[in-house]
């Protein structure tokens, strides 16, 4: 892989990603069923040992679906292991790498032990989420014992209203209100300076519309959101981007250079910010 650093002009991101992947990996399948996807989640052996940071994605049974939505699979396997390597390159956060210098990254589920030995969780088109009462239960317990949960890429307000369901199921909202994080919070300002939460689209879209817009759902989703629900003590225990794929500019920044200059340098910004917020609070 060759590295070209790139700066983002016209605000404080400093140097950010750099460099269009040599070979593109799997592009999105379709969406596979109201069980999940066809794609094979790697899964965390019992016997691994954490070697540095490991991103996990949470695998759920999708009980809708939503226009170009993949269920928990969404922007797997590439999203996480695209992350992983440019954390390692942008911050000095080390990162746990198999003997072929492959980032380590997993799916867990909600009744997965693994789940306890993964301090962030990433889960995706979660407007189509149904936990069970026993996940409801783990997933409570997870969350409130130090585990941090980043949910993105879900669009508009049914996929809103389904999400928000579900995770008040597990964190009823008479104690765990959900809230708009204000742009002044120092998760903004963690490792990179960010003025406003972007609305980054998935390719397909920005490529049917010629660029020229970011709402995949409208006018219903046409500004991007950073909400939270945090413990009493200010914690964030689930951060949630809606009507934004923050993580479709870390899974396809290597398709086309146009795509990668317009929401690579946010979307890795962001991401970047999230993490070493999630990790040292």
């Amino acid at each position: 892989m060759r590295l070209n650093a790139r700066w983002l002009s016209g605000g404080a991101i400093a140097l950010v990603v750099a460099m269009l992947l040599a070979s593109v990996a799997d592009a999105q399948v379709g969406w596979g069923g109201f069980r999940g996807s066809r794609r094979t989640p790697r899964l965390k052996p019992a016997a691994h040992r954490d070697n540095g940071f490991t991103f996990c994605r949470l695998m759920y049974t999708s009980v809708r679906r939503e226009r170009e939505g993949y269920g928990w699979s969404t922007d797997y396997p590439d999203a996480d292991s695209n992350f992983m390597i440019r954390l390692s390159e942008l911050t000095s956060t080390k990162v746990d790498f198999d003997e072929r210098k492959r980032p380590n990254h997993w799916v867990v589920g909600a009744t997965d032990p693994a789940l306890f030995t993964c301090p962030f969780l990433m889960g995706s088109d979660v407007g189509t989420v149904g936990f069970s009462a026993i996940e409801v239960q783990r997933l409570r317990e997870y969350l409130l014992k130090g585990g941090f949960l980043w949910v993105d890429d879900f669009w508009g307000t049914p996929a809103w209203n389904q999400w928000e369901a579900e995770i008040s199921r597990v964190l009823p909202p008479s104690e765990y209100p959900i809230i708009d994080l204000p742009l002044d919070h120092p998760l903004f300002q963690a490792h990179y300076n960010i003025w406003e939460v972007p609305q980054i689209t998935n390719i397909r879209y920005w490529r049917r519309t010629g660029g020229s817009s970011t709402s995949e759902r409208g006018i219903d989703s046409n500004a991007a959101h950073f909400r939270v629900i945090t413990d009493d003590d200010g914690r964030i225990l689930v951060a949630m981007t809606h009507n934004t794929d923050i993580q479709d500019s870390w899974e396809r920044e290597g398709e086309d250079p146009r795509f990668f200059d317009q929401f690579a340098p946010e979307g890795y910004s962001l991401g970047v910010n999230v993490l070493l917020h999630a990790m040292s609070h």
